[in-house]
């Protein structure tokens, strides 16, 4: 068994409420083993098998949990160890007063356009990962500063999805 981590793009924010005993056992259902939860905002840690490709298993996961809580679902899904190696990865100074965020992107061409995007420097940076875009910005601007605006808008809904380190640290304890 391998072990992988699914990043459900907005649940329990904007009137979708999934309770997590729930989730997890939708996952279970599904046939996935040593299912938890991390946080309530759609966060689940499982096993499945060797052989199960990322892509097979949010082609699964997707449908699944949009017929059981009645929502499109957008479900991100990679291993721990992709997991742990772009958390550790990340290239900025973490400090206080300041969001340190991964931004999972399922599709390179969205990868590019979002690194394309024209910010400030001065208030925020962000970088290129493996599959992720790194991304610090501070408290109060994340969703005023040039690359928040831009990751809000809806046409990347289904292609983006992001964590704080903090978050992505209590995943992959």
């Amino acid at each position: 068994m391998a072990r992988y981590v699914a990043l459900l793009r907005g649940i329990n924010v904007g009137g979708v409420r999934v309770g997590m005993s729930d989730l997890r056992d939708e996952f279970g259902r599904l046939g996935f083993a040593d299912v938890r939860s991390v946080l309530a905002t759609g966060n689940v840690v499982f096993d499945a098998g060797d052989d199960a490709a990322p892509s097979q298993l949010r082609a699964v996961i997707e449908p699944a949990l949009g017929q059981r809580f009645g929502y499109e679902a957008f479900v991100f899904v990679h291993s721990v160890d992709q997991v742990a190696a772009v958390t550790a990865a990340y290239p900025f100074d973490e400090s206080d007063g300041v969001h340190a965020y991964v931004v999972f992107v399922a599709d390179t061409a969205v990868l590019d356009e979002l690194l394309g995007v024209d910010i400030d420097g001065d208030v925020e940076s962000v970088a290129r990962g493996d599959g992720v875009v790194y991304w610090s910005v501070p408290r109060e601007q994340t969703l005023t500063s040039a690359f928040g605006k831009v990751l809000g808008e809806s046409r990347y809904k289904a292609t983006t999805t992001n964590r704080n380190l903090r978050t992505l640290r209590k995943i992959l304890a």
